[in-house]
């Protein structure tokens, strides 16, 4: 049976897919050509702490967020220290070319926003705090493209667009609009987000725990003007657990934070091993190191070079060094 094209655009397509197991999404990667060996860079202290949100600044110094709090860890001096307590929920976080900190803040209970932080002055602008009338749902991952826009993503329960916003992408533009240029049902949970070097591709992780929604990776065409079109799912994660964040090194090749460890009562399997997983442009998975602990959920480049891909994984900031370096799209300009 053929399936119609309008089906492609939507999470309850992926039923459609066959399903690959686990021995067989992992055979014959070529890991060494891509990654090095894990390390562990420092241990975050707390009861049950939560790390996501990594970005670099230009001087190498990464900044993550756990629970409350934005952290700062300088590899130079092996010292961690806190930036920012409280946060207002900080979760995604990006840099954009001249080292403003851009947040998706998502405080529990309350409406979220998108923020930027003057690093020089320490003064906050918010970005976007609502869309079309209604209040932001819960800003979760960040990322900007060569001409400076900004491109975030927002969860929600709400599901009629008539009352309220839905779970959806938007973009905000260097003159400081909003667009809207995903929206459910044509994604079900939307999470990381990229541009790739050729600033021509949108890349979008949708990741859904329930029963038979979309856990992959969508690819779009990205117009000049910021606008997707031309949808095509190019990985599928289902039955496991999809990505969480991810980032693009400078040949378009895709590391995606997926997997885990163990059951969470979701419809999720363990078929997604947790750890980075290496993509290329197109999604052929070609290598994977796997995570020690719960739950992986972010990387970013850095180092001197730019081969550093730090990762936060539950109470852990994990690196490895890449063969590539990471995108120039994500280096702060000094």
């Amino acid at each position: 049976m053929k399936i119609p094209s309008s089906l492609l655009s939507l999470g309850t397509a992926l039923m459609f897919a066959p399903i690959v197991s686990a021995a067989d999404r992992y055979a014959d990667l070529d890991t060494a050509n891509y990654l090095g060996e894990l390390r562990v860079e420092t241990t975050v202290p707390g009861r049950k702490p939560f790390t996501e949100g990594p970005a670099v600044d230009a001087d190498g110094n990464l900044f993550f967020t756990n629970v409350g709090e934005i952290l700062k860890w300088e590899p130079a001096a092996s010292r961690l220290s806190v930036f920012r307590k409280p946060s207002n929920g900080a979760n995604g976080m990006a840099f954009d070319a001249t080292g403003r900190l851009l947040v998706c803040e998502a405080p529990d209970g309350k409406p979220g926003r998108v923020t930027r932080t003057d690093m020089k002055t320490g003064e906050i602008t918010v970005l976007c705090e609502s869309f079309n009338g209604f209040l932001l749902g819960a800003p979760n991952d960040i990322c900007v493209d060569g001409a400076g826009r900004i491109y975030f993503t927002s969860r929600l329960p709400n599901t009629n667009p008539e009352t309220g916003n839905v779970n959806a992408v938007y973009r905000i533009n260097p003159d400081g609009k909003v667009a809207r240029i995903l929206a459910a049902p044509d994604i079900d949970m939307p999470n990381g987000l990229a541009v790739l070097p050729d600033n021509r591709t949108f890349i979008l992780i949708d990741a859904d725990g329930r029963e038979k929604r979309a856990r992959c990776i969508r690819a779009y065409d990205l117009g000049p003007d910021g606008s997707v079109s031309n949808h095509r799912i190019i990985h599928d994660f289902y039955p496991g657990r999809s990505g969480d964040g991810m980032r693009v090194d400078a040949a378009g090749n895709l590391y995606i934070a997926a997997g885990m460890h163990k059951t969470r009562g979701t419809s999720e399997t363990l078929d997604t091993l947790p750890g980075i997983h290496v993509l290329t442009p197109q999604g052929r998975l070609v290598a994977f190191v796997r995570t020690p602990e719960d739950t992986i959920t972010n990387c970013a480049f850095g180092g001197a070079d730019g081969r550093t891909l730090y990762i936060t994984c539950g109470r852990l900031l994990l690196s490895l060094q890449t063969k590539q370096p990471g995108s120039p799209l994500y280096r702060v300009k000094k």
